[in-house]
């Protein structure tokens, strides 16, 4: 379902009351030719193509509805709970949903009203509520026989999957709605939801011609929301494919029919896809504009996903442009929403495993209840048999319990492995971002209970983009661990060492003056740039760039900490790399050689032959 902003929610409850005072007189002087009934599956099939006579039926049905026979009270209650949600009045429609989904007599209104809830729950972040009816619904879907009931529902399971990132269930359902569309229905839905699930997840196969297949749909279909819905998707595979100028040119052509709409989601997207094309095409104004339209256009989604990259994308251009200081605020605003936006894509892969340990555990006690009321009729049969008998009874009985015994351990190995892969990042195997974040707040609040100076180092592997650009993503892998590997040699248990994300990490130091931290991030620079090269890295050179912040200038907050080590870290790469820099003041701490260490010494000038052999 399709959601409105603030501004034209408030344009269109001012809309339903006026339609309803005069349409409602106007019931009543002016005969319909259409039955509540027909008018009722009329307004079902257009509430998001037609949403003005939509509307309008309901405005003509509201009057009359105490007189309607039960069926058709449900059905009307159900669309004007279905346009609460529209309007974001989801307190009054959760109401209304939630009766419906328990007491309808019509099994596929209460399919409609569990799907309704899934997209609602899912919109407002609440995704434990929402695996929850998308469960229910599952369980519901083979005995509902009413196909745009089906197809409605599976189009909603399919939409919230996408947005919780499991993209082979939501093809899955989307496939389904292809092949059993309902009649007059050109499965437009059904094609944007499998287009988006196999853009998104990078489908190697996708191709242009699926996109157009789609469009195509959409058009006959006349849903010209969802039309430029795929067309938003084929604008990011072209520049995907490195073709700003044919993304430029589709997203241009169909711009101001997407600001007719006034639903400010879809117009994000298309200016910050208007962003990046104009930016890979070196127009920086252009770019910059429709960068911060995409910001003035947010609907109050502080984590989306347009927002996330209009802020890095300006921090780039402002980059460019030589603007330090303003690059820096963007980088800071950027660093925000995306420490929510990944917080809330873990909080919706934590509901989503959370709900399927869940029903497995469910799962698993109605199978021990079934297996128990098996032995219990096996033990009725054995207490009338001989010795032999019993003894088959108890060794049923043994393997039962070795079967749930079995289960326990194998549920609690999967809980325990779910934990480690929230709290480690998944290539270096040190600690990921959040669980960093965690970590370091809580040693700082005993910092600063105890009044001992801590110290943050910000490390950044120099031109590391080129390394993935000249040997690819693998060697690329290979060489962030070997530098982790490095790293790891310097620092002692009670250091705090995580991963921020792509080739930046963070060292907390405990108990550690401003120059104690200069001497040890120093040999950290040292130790990274003497990383020993072997195998498929051996043509690759890395340095690091690092910024210290300490508690002593900084204060014991965290966010503090970050933005003055980020600074040094900012005019470490400002005065030429592969060099340590502290505070505000731009302390410098410069390549020293000969290296102190015996090893780095000998793997320095390993580095410096092959250097010269390759020249």
């Amino acid at each position: 379902m399709f959601r409105l902003g603030k501004a034209s929610r408030n344009w269109i409850g001012s809309f339903i009351a006026l339609t309803g005072i005069c349409v409602g007189m106007a019931v009543q002087a002016m005969p319909t030719t259409e039955s509540p009934e027909q008018m009722l599956q009329r307004a079902t099939s257009i509430k998001t193509s037609d949403h003005d006579e939509f509307l309008r039926i309901l405005a003509q049905l509201h009057p009359i509805a105490d007189s309607l026979p039960l069926d058709e009270q449900w059905s009307l209650r159900y669309l004007e709970a279905w346009q609460a949600v529209f309007e974001g009045n989801e307190s009054r429609a959760m109401s209304a949903l939630r009766d419906i989904a328990e007491h309808a007599n019509n099994p596929a209104l209460r399919l409609r009203a569990m799907a309704t809830m899934v997209d609602t729950f899912g919109f407002n972040h609440r995704y434990e509520e929402a695996f929850i009816q998308l469960n229910r619904l599952t369980e519901l879907l083979p005995k509902v026989a009413d196909k745009g009931a089906r197809y409605a529902a599976m189009g909603e399971a399919a939409q919230f999957l996408i947005a919780m990132h499991q993209y082979g269930q939501a093809i899955n359902y989307a496939d389904q709605m292809l092949d059993n569309a309902p009649p007059g229905k050109n499965a437009c839905h059904a094609a944007r939801y499998r287009l988006q699930a196999l853009f998104q997840s990078n489908n190697p196969q996708l191709t242009q011609a699926q996109f157009d297949q789609g469009i195509d749909r959409c058009t006959k279909d006349n849903d010209s929301l969802f039309a430029n819905a795929v067309r938003s998707d084929l604008a990011g595979f072209y520049l995907r494919k490195g073709q700003g100028a044919d993304a430029i040119r589709l997203l241009q052509d169909h711009y101001a029919e997407v600001q007719s709409y006034n639903y400010p989601m879809l117009m994000q997207y298309f200016n910050v896809l208007l962003a990046q094309a104009y930016f890979s095409q070196g127009d920086l104004h252009r770019a910059r504009n429709y960068a911060m339209s995409t910001i003035v256009a947010d609907h109050g989604g502080a984590f989306s996903e347009p927002l996330r990259r209009a802020y890095e994308l300006l921090y780039e251009i402002e980059a460019q442009l030589g603007h330090a200081r303003e690059a820096l605020a963007f980088h800071e605003k950027y660093m925000q929403v995306d420490k929510g936006y990944l917080s809330d894509v873990t909080a919706g892969a934590l509901a989503y495993e959370t709900i399927k340990q869940q029903v497995q555990a469910q799962k698993s006690q109605v199978d021990s209840l079934n297996r128990q009321n098996q032995i219990l009729q096996l033990q009725r049969q054995l207490d009338r048999k001989a010795m032999e008998t019993s003894r088959l009874y108890i060794a049923l009985l043994l393997t039962v319990l070795a079967s749930i015994a079995i289960w326990l351990l194998r549920t609690k190995r999967s809980q325990l492995r779910f934990k480690r892969l929230a709290t480690r990042d998944g290539l270096t195997d040190i600690s990921s971002r959040q669980h960093f974040v965690d970590q370091s707040e809580l040693v700082l609040r005993h910092a600063a209970k105890a009044t001992r100076s801590a110290c943050l180092v910000l490390l950044d592997l120099d031109h590391f983009k080129q390394v993935n650009d000249t040997h690819g993503h693998v060697i690329g892998d290979l060489v962030l661990k070997r530098a982790v590997a490095a790293c790891l040699h310097h620092l002692d248990g009670r250091d705090v060492f995580g991963r921020l994300g792509g080739e930046e990490f963070a060292i907390l130091m405990p108990d550690c003056s401003p120059s104690a931290a200069l001497e040890r991030a120093e040999r950290l620079r040292q130790a990274v740039a003497a990383v020993p090269l072997w195998g498929e890295t051996r043509h690759v050179l890395i340095t690091a760039s690092l910024g210290i912040a300490s508690t002593d200038r900084s204060g014991f907050e965290l966010r503090q900490l970050m933005i003055d080590a980020d600074n040094a870290l900012y005019r470490a790469k400002r005065d030429g790399r592969n060099r340590v820099v502290y505070g505000d003041d731009g302390d410098h701490l410069l390549p020293k050689a000969p290296l102190p260490d015996p090893l780095l010494r000998r793997t320095s000038a390993e580095l410096q032959t092959r250097s010269e052999s390759a020249c």
